[in-house]
């Protein structure tokens, strides 16, 4: 541990920066080097870190309240494979004009979305009605 002064003074003769490590630590922690290399290594971390973070990929699937049996299925089809990709599932009914009539019908089929793709997703949120769509998201089930 040294003092302030001392600590600047040994930087000074070694012709290197006086870089505070952690402000918030009793005492403050200090490092004596190059100001621009400590910089360098920083950004360097961010972005090795950056690059390791997963991303979230959310894939949208649209119906209309009277989707018909093979639609369905073309577009479960789909889902599954967006499920296996671990990407998220963002399903949605989309009422036009007075088919807002047939909410029941809209919630039936992305219930029974949800429960056809049971063994590849858990179900985040359950049907919600948001202006005039009925959305409902799945996330991909854990692999074992």
């Amino acid at each position: 541990m040294y003092s302030i002064e001392e600590a600047l003074r040994i930087a000074d003769e070694q012709e290197l920066d006086l870089i505070e490590i952690s402000p918030n630590a009793v005492p403050p922690v200090c490092r004596i080097a190059d100001y621009q290399k400590f910089l360098y290594q920083q950004k360097k971390k961010e972005k090795e870190m950056k690059a390791k973070a997963t991303k979230v990929v959310v894939k949208e699937i649209r119906f209309g309240p009277q989707t018909d049996d093979h639609d369905y299925d073309f577009k479960l089809k789909h889902a599954i494979g967006f499920l296996q990709e671990g990407a998220k599932l963002k399903a949605y009914v989309f009422f036009k004009g007075r088919s807002i009539l047939f909410k029941e019908q809209g919630e039936v089929l992305l219930l029974r979305f949800a429960n056809d793709l049971e063994e590849y997703a858990k179900v985040d949120q359950l049907p919600q009605l948001e202006g005039k769509r009925m959305i409902i998201q799945l996330s991909p089930k854990k692999k074992k």
